[in-house]
């Protein structure tokens, strides 16, 4: 499988478990390790909630099923769908309302010229992120309670990443972001 391959089936499996850890029967993990919910408005009632967590004064993330925004103030912000693991970047570090829906995202573009490095180090600091989220996680929830999680995520069709692998494989990634930057990001340079 292609570093590439990977990603995309590691963060779709990271989305689902995000899910499942908002319904866990013992309460919402998001909100239980810091994230802001926002229910969706009544005209957009069809729509998910949205989780907010701020890693700073000048950094946040912001979580939707269908993918995840992470914005640093003196950078801009960057997206990543959750299909596709492909980096799509704003000169935006905060979204105008919450993403409801991909109609509420901003346009994207490839990183502007000579920005390349800030919004590299921006990804890595988004999987780094992510897999703290993990270690942390199995740390005080179990290896267990991620296995059981991915059961209902393997339905003989989709690539599953064992729980006991995803924090490596998050390693993994930020190394290949790392060393290889430009494969990661958006390549035309039209807007969504």
């Amino acid at each position: 499988m292609t570093d590439q391959a990977l990603a995309q089936a590691l963060f779709s499996q990271q989305c689902w478990c995000w899910g499942q850890d908002v319904l866990r029967s013992n309460g919402n993990w998001l909100t239980h390790v810091g994230f802001e919910k926002a229910a969706p408005p009544q005209d957009r009632s069809r729509c998910s909630s949205v989780y907010t967590l701020e890693l700073s004064s000048t950094c946040r993330i912001v979580l939707r099923g269908f993918g995840v925004f992470i914005g640093e103030d003196s950078i801009g912000g960057l997206f990543l769908e959750r299909f596709e693991f492909v980096a799509q970047c704003t000169s935006l570090a905060k979204l105008d309302c919450p993403p409801w829906s991909n109609e509420d995202l901003p346009e994207f573009t490839t990183p502007p010229e000579g920005a390349q490095d800030e919004f590299a180090s921006l990804l890595i600091r988004l999987v780094d992120w992510i897999g703290d989220y993990e270690t942390e996680l199995i740390g005080e929830l179990g290896m267990q309670y991620r296995r059981e999680t991915l059961a209902s995520w393997d339905n003989g069709e989709r690539q599953v990443i064992p729980a006991g692998r995803m924090t490596s494989e998050w390693r993994s990634l930020s190394q290949s972001i790392a060393t290889e930057p430009q494969k990661w990001f958006q390549e035309a340079t039209a807007t969504r």
